[in-house]
């Protein structure tokens, strides 16, 4: 094919022009790596470990649950310094309370070959608590290793009390990310709230996109509890857990005001409800959900409630923290097209 000089001449600062359009939409990439040394062990008010910018892509990591010293057998959980590390936190510039962040989830590896479960006495939905007491001794420790295999993304199952093994496919997800509570609280990163916090759930993974309300200046968003697959309820009270090395994009959606966290992606929206009792959770979802088909998709809050009636689903996450988790969502094709200005 021959092209005329005049051709060139037009196509060469074309050519230049797209190129530094290119650069200047390149987002900006953070790197961070946590250590035992720098996690927290609350979500609150704490001193940054770096700044992001509105559509800055983060790249990091996140310890195990437990801070990555089960390593053998023979290894306890005595060892453990601190349930669910964190890190962070990081401030986002431009948030401020009122509005809404934006966490995309671009990429999450497991970092490492092995993966742990475990029993811990009174914890799980099948044990004793304080809250519900039962007249038999709580469950005794008990450590399970899993390992992992990155060619077939898989992780196996050894029973510990027979020669069964099962393989389990890979689902990597952040247990915990939230961002600081409003009021000054600092809360544990045992207990998921309105803010996020230990929420285990699988939808926190890649995707999928995370909106949390901001309560502080910069939000100050933390993350961790990495796990490698986990059923619902988690109820053992252990995923598969695993270090994670983790790619997220923020945004701010200025003045636009949640109550609880809430989940995107192409096929569907989800909202968050996070309470005891289960029902109560069950109904802060739903109200939610209600809520942003009206905003956001023009439908009546009661045409919105009877269309969930018939279409909706629940995903309960969490049932073994303080506070449980459940997740209402609706596949967009049973919804109308977006408002205009919708997010």
């Amino acid at each position: 094919m021959r092209f005329s000089p005049l051709a060139l001449v037009l196509a060469l600062p074309l050519s230049a022009s797209t190129r530094a359009q290119s650069a200047e939409s390149k987002p900006e990439v953070v790197p961070y790596h946590a250590t035992i040394d720098t996690v927290k062990y609350v979500f609150g008010v704490a001193a940054p470990v770096a700044h992001l910018k509105p559509g800055s892509i983060l790249e990091g990591n996140s310890l195990d649950c437990f801070g990555n010293v089960i390593k053998k057998p023979g290894d306890t959980l005595g060892l453990v310094k601190g349930d669910n590390p964190l890190t962070g936190p990081f401030f986002i510039e431009g948030a401020e309370p009122g509005d809404t962040l934006v966490v995309k989830i671009l990429d999450l590896q497991v970092d490492g070959n092995q993966g742990v479960g475990a029993l811990a006495p009174g914890f799980g939905a099948l044990n004793p608590t304080l809250y519900t007491p039962m007249i038999n001794q709580p469950l005794p420790e008990k450590i399970w290793f899993y390992p992992i295999d990155h060619a077939t993304n898989t992780a196996t199952f050894h029973a510990l009390d027979s020669n069964f093994s099962v393989k389990i496919p890979l689902h990597p997800f952040l247990g915990c990310i939230g961002v600081a509570p409003a009021a000054g609280e600092a809360r544990s990163s045992i207990v998921p709230a309105e803010f996020g916090g230990n929420m285990d759930a699988p939808e926190v993974s890649v995707g999928n996109t995370l909106y949390l309300p901001v309560n502080v200046s910069g939000a100050l968003l933390y993350m961790g509890d990495g796990h490698a697959a986990m059923g619902d309820g988690e109820v053992a009270g252990t995923a598969i857990e695993v270090p994670l090395r983790v790619r997220v994009q923020v945004d701010v959606l200025k003045g636009k005001k949640l109550n609880w966290p809430r989940f995107e992606n192409g096929e569907e929206i989800m909202a968050v409800g996070i309470y005891r009792p289960l029902d109560d959770a069950l109904r802060i979802s739903f109200a939610e959900l209600v809520a942003w088909m009206h905003s956001d998709y023009g439908l009546s809050d009661l045409d919105a409630y009877e269309l969930l009636s018939k279409v909706a689903r629940i995903h309960l996450t969490e049932m073994v923290d303080p506070n449980y988790v459940v997740i209402a969502s609706i596949q967009k094709k049973y919804l109308p097209r977006p408002i205009s200005g919708a997010k």
